[in-house]
């Protein structure tokens, strides 16, 4: 069995899916993984896959002809899902996962159709990363919350599970052309730059000074008392209800709202 090592990315994923097609090892000879192996089995052969974006283009350019959007976009959904340990059995590592599904889909008469397989274990797999990522997406659309810096930056922080950066900034790009905005997963010390009027990047943020992210415009400082003191005031005492608002609000999301940071 060859492993083929890539990069916890849709970038690094898409590369090793790349490299082990073209491996010609063939597809039940080979397999990917995100997780360094701790101990060498003795008859696999290990690859370590260097993350190439012409790579990772070539094949998201397959998949999006061959598959459609739809299913193009839940594949990357499911790269960009947190991996964490699965009681189930015949649960493959989550760049295999992929690796697999992709292989049957290009395999089908209709490729769009593959995450309808779900009683092959991989795919059902692939299904569930990606409703996982997408679901974290969907709730920071409605919780996140930008706040102007001093130099004009709309600036807001998260921390999800999922690496959800990539679908946040594109769909505040499309919303927010015309603004200098910046969302900074603080889980993975990484960050969406969107300068106005172009796309949107993603930056590492290890250099990232976290006290300029405090410094406030002193309209922000105004609006954010406003908001706090509305907050107070439409209180029912009476009716506060901790566990019926952290289910609407969970608290991994609340150290993010301004209105909960005060306690």
């Amino acid at each position: 069995m060859h492993i083929f090592y890539c990069e916890d990315s849709i970038d690094g994923i898409f590369t090793g899916v790349y490299d082990a097609w073209a491996s010609r090892y063939g597809h039940a000879d080979a397999a990917l993984t995100t997780q360094k192996p701790d101990n060498y089995s003795l008859f696999h052969e290990y690859i370590h896959v260097e993350t190439d974006s012409e790579k990772s283009a070539k094949v998201a350019r397959t998949l999006q002809t061959r598959m459609g959007t739809e299913t193009y976009e839940e594949i990357c959904q499911a790269a960009s899902a947190l991996e964490t340990p699965s009681k189930r059995k015949n649960t493959r590592n989550k760049a295999d996962a992929i690796y697999k599904t992709i292989v049957l889909a290009l395999s089908l008469p209709d490729s769009s159709k593959v995450l309808n397989y779900l009683g092959e274990p991989y795919v059902n797999q692939v299904f569930q990363l990606s409703r996982s990522t997408f679901n974290e997406a969907h709730h920071l659309l409605g919780f996140l919350r930008f706040q102007e810096l001093e130099n004009g930056i709309l600036f807001a922080k998260i921390h999800p599970k999922n690496n959800v950066l990539p679908f946040l900034g594109e769909h505040f790009a499309d919303r927010l052309p015309q603004e200098n905005f910046m969302i900074y997963d603080e889980n993975r010390c990484l960050a969406a730059l969107h300068p106005k009027g172009t796309g949107f990047f993603l930056t590492d943020t290890q250099e990232l000074d976290p006290k300029a992210l405090q410094r406030y415009s002193k309209e922000e400082q105004e609006y954010q008392k406003l908001w706090c003191r509305f907050f107070d005031t439409i209180a029912i005492e009476a009716r506060i209800n901790p566990k019926l608002q952290n289910q609407n609000l969970p608290k991994r999301f609340q150290q993010d709202v301004v209105e909960f940071q005060r306690k």
